[in-house]
């Protein structure tokens, strides 16, 4: 893989970077930053997810809840460089 290239989840991470310096000194800057990101995921997890989609939320947020150390392995899992090597 090239150097420039990054994974999907690179470029979120960046995108989150980018907003937080977009908020420079402001208040809450990370959590502003974080909820811009989480807007759009909730609103694209409806749109496209189907008739299930609040049941993979729900999957992703009581992960997050109730196992740190999996959602931890979810997330380092998505920083794969190919699709057969991710868990979500």
């Amino acid at each position: 893989m090239e150097a420039d290239v990054q994974t999907p989840m690179e470029r979120v991470e960046r995108l989150y970077a980018d907003l937080v310096l977009h908020y420079g000194e402001g208040d809450q800057r990370e959590i502003r930053a974080a909820a811009k990101i989480l807007l759009v995921a909730l609103a694209k997890f409806r749109e496209h997810g189907g008739p299930q989609w609040e049941s993979l939320l729900d999957e992703y947020v009581n992960a997050l809840k109730q196992d740190p150390a999996r959602f931890e392995r979810m997330l380092e899992s998505n920083r794969a460089t190919a699709s057969d090597q991710l868990l979500a």
